[in-house]
């Protein structure tokens, strides 16, 4: 049985992780290099790093810190935002990311996935997808969420995966920060369609929504939180020990 991992996210805006409902209404947390030492001592298994408006804001990512955050951490870190030629893949996995996450940058040019799959290989290119349901339809949104791109969702995560991305992180904009689950019906939507690992984020409120999701929602991969683990609502090490309780397989 594959193992199923936990990965903590860190939504990173000027140096420091925040946290917002919906996309919307960000508020400070605390230090980025200071929380990915703790996740990688309590039991994550991977971690994800977003700089969430460097796409926004048509800059670069802050390699400085990130490059103080791979240094400290021994566990595979994922980074995203801003990413929109392969200078930005290289630049980044030279400050210790282990795979890259595009999203606004690959709706403006779908061949930069293909294309860095081609140089750093499939299982380096994550595709990360932020949806909303739009007149009954999944809607592919760009910018941090800010912009519906007018694109159906299950399509183009399906495109993005036949032009090379190996992995998937979905966004379900509708339950983002709301804590009342992960987007099921989403998830399962886009599990039956790509043949790749699918990372569920948006709406973790508690144990009980990761036991749900990958009792339901079984080809899930993994799970992604941010918030619920940031002010201590939940501990990695009770939350794999809850999983294991109800046998899904988890690494302690």
């Amino acid at each position: 049985m594959i193992t199923k991992r936990i990965i903590p996210c860190l939504d990173v805006k000027n140096g420091r992780v925040v946290k917002g409902v919906n996309f919307k209404g960000l508020s400070d947390v605390s230090s980025p290099v200071e929380l990915a030492e703790y996740y990688s001592k309590s039991g994550a298994d991977e971690l994800v790093f977003y700089d969430i408006t460097a796409s926004v804001e048509q800059r670069r990512i802050f390699t400085d810190i990130l490059r103080e955050v791979a240094s400290r951490i021994f566990i595979p870190l994922t980074v995203g935002g801003g990413i929109n030629t392969l200078d930005d893949f290289d630049r980044v996995l030279k400050c210790g990311a282990d795979k890259v996450s595009v999203n606004s940058g690959a709706i403006r040019n779908p061949e930069l996935i293909h294309r860095a799959a081609l140089k750093y290989g499939n299982q380096c290119v994550v595709i990360s997808a932020d949806v909303k349901r739009v007149e009954g339809e999944f809607r592919v949104f760009a910018k941090g969420g800010r912009e519906d791109t007018g694109m159906e969702a299950i399509g183009w995560i399906k495109h993005c995966v036949d032009l090379g991305a190996g992995e998937v992180v979905l966004n379900s904009i509708d339950t983002d920060g709301v804590k009342k689950g992960f987007d099921l019906e989403m998830l399962s939507a886009v599990c039956e369609s790509v043949n790749v690992p699918v990372i569920a984020s948006g709406g973790a409120g508690k144990i009980q929504d990761f036991i749900d999701l990958f009792s339901t929602v079984p080809g899930v991969d993994a799970g992604l939180a941010a918030s619920i683990f940031h002010f201590g609502e939940v501990g990695i090490p009770d939350l794999k020990a809850a999983l294991k309780a109800n046998n899904i397989t988890v690494r302690l």
